[in-house]
């Protein structure tokens, strides 16, 4: 459904996408569109209530894209194509030939692989194994600092999600997005511990932002660094 509100002399319109969820998410997306996805049992007085308080937010992140310009189309994994990995810009080189194999060198990542169309695949293979590797290295330390609170996840999942950078299960089971390897690392810091902070207070009470913001003070900064990173 779409719905819209007047803030100023700004009209924000925006779709709502019900789901199986617990919390009201807001996305504005680089072409300027702006989707809710609620819970629900959400009421749209309470959805247009939510987007009225992120207003400013919202108008920011499309004036934010516009700035960009157009935004970039859907990657096509090929040569001179730039891609991401924990925060750095990387060219793609993809060569014809065995064995299959991905390396980053200097500004460049290397693909070798046959045929070239196999480049997708073997680059979302080379991201998810890091994601894995990187993910508990980053997170080792952030769960000790959290033992404190008498808390521990009971394991750390990587899987790709099309809307949320992670997720915490009432089992205490942490998910992380592996597009997520491509964000600096304060960002995925940042996301392991915002579900941490899950694992104390499952829903984002004001318990949960205060427990966040003695955690990492700085969250606001790498939460906004993410949202625009557009990955």
């Amino acid at each position: 459904m779409e719905s819209k509100i007047i803030f100023g002399s700004h009209e924000i319109v925006f779709s709502v996408k019900f789901a199986n969820r617990k919390t009201l998410g807001i996305k504005v997306y680089p072409a300027g569109n702006v989707e809710v996805l609620a819970p629900i049992d959400t009421t749209i007085e309470e959805i247009e209530q939510r987007v009225l308080k992120r207003a400013n937010w919202i108008i920011k992140q499309q004036n934010y894209f516009k700035e960009l310009g157009e935004c970039s189309p859907e990657k096509r994994f090929i040569s001179g194509e730039s891609h991401y990995y924990l925060g750095r810009q990387f060219l793609l080189r993809i060569e014809e030939g065995k064995p299959n194999s991905v390396r980053y060198k200097g500004r460049y990542f290397e693909v070798i692989c046959t045929p070239k169309s196999k480049a997708k695949e073997l680059m979302k293979e080379w991201y998810k194994s890091h994601a894995k590797i990187k993910f508990a290295e980053y997170a080792e330390p952030i769960i000790a600092r959290f033992a404190k609170y008498g808390v521990k996840p009971s394991s750390l999942y990587i899987q790709e999600m099309e809307n949320r950078w992670g997720s915490c299960t009432p089992k205490g089971k942490i998910i992380l997005n592996t597009r997520l390897i491509m964000a600096p690392r304060p960002c995925i810091e940042y996301v392991i511990t915002h579900e941490l902070c899950h694992l104390l207070h499952p829903d984002h009470t004001k318990a949960f932002w205060e427990l966040l913001q003695k955690e990492m003070p700085d969250w606001e900064r790498w939460k906004n660094k993410l949202e625009r990173f557009m990955l």
